[in-house]
């Protein structure tokens, strides 16, 4: 049987292009939450679902996970204009997720990606100058949230 083979390599994918962004806190999991919420929220991202896939899978499958959140962020604005711009088909990657997971008590990694430039790559635009405003705008944003997070007292920027 054939494997399934990518239209691209994903290996050979910038991370800029999919816009991943990363940063470690050095403080509690629910704290690193908290945190994280806050300042997305300064930004103007507001939050219609997050859950704890850790809590979740340890109680489902046995699975002894370290704490795993996941924020799905949102802008209404943003979110309506890129349901235009993909003729609705960005819904499939909605929120926009800011992960928080612990690397060991006390330190915490934020990672996120760009589900704009996540469609783009995917090639579900239908206007492309649409989709670059808004990626644009969101990226400014998200950008926002990780200088602030970067300038968290103990944090380290990683990438």
């Amino acid at each position: 049987m054939m494997g399934m083979s990518l239209p691209f390599d994903p290996a050979t994918v910038d991370p800029e292009d999919f816009g991943e962004k990363q940063a470690t806190l050095e403080m509690e999991h629910s704290e690193a939450i908290e945190h994280v919420r806050a300042v997305c929220k300064d930004v103007g991202f507001g939050f219609p679902a997050e859950f704890s896939p850790s809590e979740m899978l340890n109680e489902k499958v046995d699975a002894d996970r370290e704490p795993y959140y996941v924020l799905g962020a949102c802008n209404p604005a943003m979110a309506d204009r890129a349901l235009d711009a993909t003729g609705k088909k960005i819904g499939a990657l909605f929120p926009c997720n800011m992960i928080v997971w612990q690397e060991e008590p006390g330190l915490q990694r934020v990672y996120h990606v760009s589900i704009m430039k996540i469609a783009r790559l995917l090639g579900m635009s239908t206007d492309d100058e649409a989709l670059d405003n808004i990626i644009d705008e969101t990226g400014e944003m998200v950008e926002d949230v990780f200088t602030t997070l970067d300038e968290t007292p103990g944090a380290t920027e990683t990438g």
